[in-house]
Formats: structure tokens, sequence, C-alpha cells
């Protein structure tokens, strides 16, 4: 590939149109229906640089939101008018690329907003679908993967990966919330990561090297870079749950006077921070909770923010090292966070990644 920076940008929209909007219950989950999807129009500039109307495209991944994002402003003029409940493919590169272009994210359009001159396109992934279902629902002898599959498939909503993680005894689901935060709350006790695939499929696992390291190199690819040193929030992680009980398993319910041999530890020195979940009843499911947070608080003392020409080959699940930087104590690999693609008529493609240390 030649200098990006010498290439011209370029994206291909593909909208599938909303054909119908249903609304129902799936299964023991409120939510709402997704519509079904039809042909649609299709927007590639490779082929015809002037095709698109859009002025403004921006892309935001991040593993830290509810849901990714898509906004696309695009110019009042002709008759193609996508509607809100259209779903978006987006594929991102450029013309002069002989790798063709790369799928970032697929989107169904949330709000249309029209103007005199423009109209703004707000789109989420399949994850707004989480956002919008609940349910009421008791697991017994389940690991979180399971639990995870399980609310998934209520919403509507493919699994890419699903890890097991930990095993709970009991584990309740209540409708106070959205089976998208009862999801981020099995994430953060595994430890693991909760997003969705450029295809839309859910993804939740343990980060461990990532699934492609990218090597971004000063005086070569990047424009600017800033990175973020704090203490850690707390060496230590004592984690309890409730009572598991001191006579058989199925006496989970029952009252003990002393929890201490069921807690888990992660760490050492002061302060000490205390993780109490209910679900948390065995002293391996505490442990585990007890050293995911811990690492969490380790990885998040050191933070940055990448900015540098478009790079659409970043991905959710990948890591990335610096290299040739002035202060060599930063050149060193981490664990991408966030990613924002933004192409504009003015300020052509460009792509700013967030990112957190790795052990």
């Amino acid at each position: 590939m030649a200098d990006s920076t010498l290439l011209t940008p370029a994206y291909k929209l593909t909208f599938s149109q909303a054909a119908s909007a249903a609304g129902g219950a799936l299964g023991a989950v409120t939510s709402v229906a997704a519509p079904a999807l039809s042909g649609g129009k299709v927007v590639d500039t490779t082929d015809e640089p002037q095709a698109s109307t859009v002025v403004n495209l921006k892309v935001i991944l991040d593993l830290d939101a509810p849901a990714d994002s898509l906004t696309l402003v695009m110019g009042q003029v002709g008759s193609f008018r996508p509607q809100k409940g259209d779903q978006v493919k987006v594929e991102l590169g450029y013309a002069d690329d002989d790798r063709g272009l790369f799928h970032v994210i697929t989107a169904d359009l949330m709000n249309t907003e029209p103007g005199l001159t423009r109209r703004r396109l707000v789109g989420h992934t399949a994850i707004h679908k989480l956002l919008a279902a609940f349910a009421d629902e008791h697991f017994e002898a389940k690991n979180a993967g399971e639990i995870l599959k399980d609310l998934a498939g209520r919403a509507g909503v493919d699994v890419e990966r699903a890890e097991q993680g930990i095993r709970f005894p009991a584990y309740v689901v209540d409708g106070r919330r959205s089976l998208y935060h009862h999801m981020r709350d099995l994430a953060g006790l595994c430890g693991f990561d909760l997003y969705v695939t450029p295809e839309g499929k859910l993804v939740f696992e343990k980060f461990v090297g990532g699934k492609t390291v990218h090597v971004f190199e000063y005086g070569k690819h990047i424009i600017d870079l800033d990175i973020y040193q704090r203490e850690q929030a707390a060496p230590t992680v004592e984690a309890w749950g409730e009572s598991p009980g001191t006579g058989p398993t199925e006496s989970w319910a029952w009252l003990t006077k002393d929890f201490a041999p069921n807690k888990g530890t992660a760490g050492d020195g002061a302060p000490v921070y205390l993780l109490e979940r209910p679900a948390l009843r065995t002293a391996q499911a505490a442990q585990k909770a007890a050293q995911a947070l811990q690492t969490h608080f380790k990885r998040a003392a050191v933070r940055g923010r990448l900015f540098l020409t478009g790079n659409p080959q970043v991905k959710l699940g990948d890591a990335m090292r610096l290299k040739s930087l002035p202060d060599d104590t930063l050149n060193a690999s981490y664990q991408v966070r966030a990613i924002t693609h933004w192409i504009t008529k003015s300020g052509g493609f460009t792509t700013t990644i967030e990112f957190r240390s790795i052990e």
C-alpha cells in the first residue's frame, strides 16, 4: 500500500430499506421487533467519485459506550431519502488501494433530521436492540457465556463469540434494567470485553493480545498523540457475594456467619476496593471477579489518544504498538478501546484511536 496521505479517500454505503415496522414481544422480553429489510441503494465512490452527496461521515466504535454510532450528513440533492429503520453497511478505504475497502460498521438508522439543504442521519449498531429489551429471568448453574447467549437470542442479536466466564450457582436478570446493562455487568465480573463486529454480531471475550496488532511509528504514521498516566485507582480488590450456605448446593439462599472463606482478593497494598455482588456465591467466582477488576484498574492507569490518517483496518478487539517515540518508555503495546473514523469534504479521511495499557 502506498502512503495514505497521497491516496484518495473512498467509501461505499449500502442501504437496505425498511419494508415494514412492527412492534411486539420476543419471548419473555419486552422490546420492539426489527423491521423487515429489502434491497436499497448503493453509493460507491470508488466507481463514481461524484456519486455521493455525503458531506460528513463519522463512525464511532467504543468499548466503553453503550452502542457504536454512525452519523451521515447528506446534501438534499436528488430523490434518495434514507428513512428511519433503514440499515446501512459502511465500508471505508482508499480508491487507489488495491486491497479495496474495509467493512467498519453495520448500523440501523434511528433518526433522520431533514434540513433546508442537508439531511442528518444517525444510526446505531445491533446493541440498540439490547438497550430496548428487558426481561425477568432466573438462571441456575449457568456460566456467563450461556446467560449472554440466552439474552441475546431473546433480543434477536446474533453472537459471534462468547467465552464461558464465571459459573454462577444462581443469577437473576430483572426488568428494571435493559439486557445490555445486565450483559455489561457480566462482562465486568468476568473481565471480558463486550462489543459487536462490523457485521453486527456480539462478542463476549477476554482480551489477551489482540486479534491483530497494528504498528504506528513516530514520524511515519502518527499525526498527534496524547498519553495520560495516573495512579492506579486501587492496588487491592476484595470481592464479596451473598452466602453460598453451609450445607448442600441447594442451600445457596441460607445465611452463614463467616463469608471470609468465599471472598476473593487480588493485588496488594492500600487502599482496598470492595466489590460486592450478590451473584458471587462461590470462592472461585469471587476470586475471578476480584482479579478482573484489579486488572482493569491497572490497565486504566495509562490511557491515550492517537490521531492519524484514515486507517479502516483497525477494529475493536485489536491491539496497537507505538514505535520510535522520543520517550522510549511509551514504545509499548496497548489495547484499542475506541475508534473514530471521520471523512469530510474539507478534511479528508482521519482516524482517532483511544487506547489503554496492556500488562
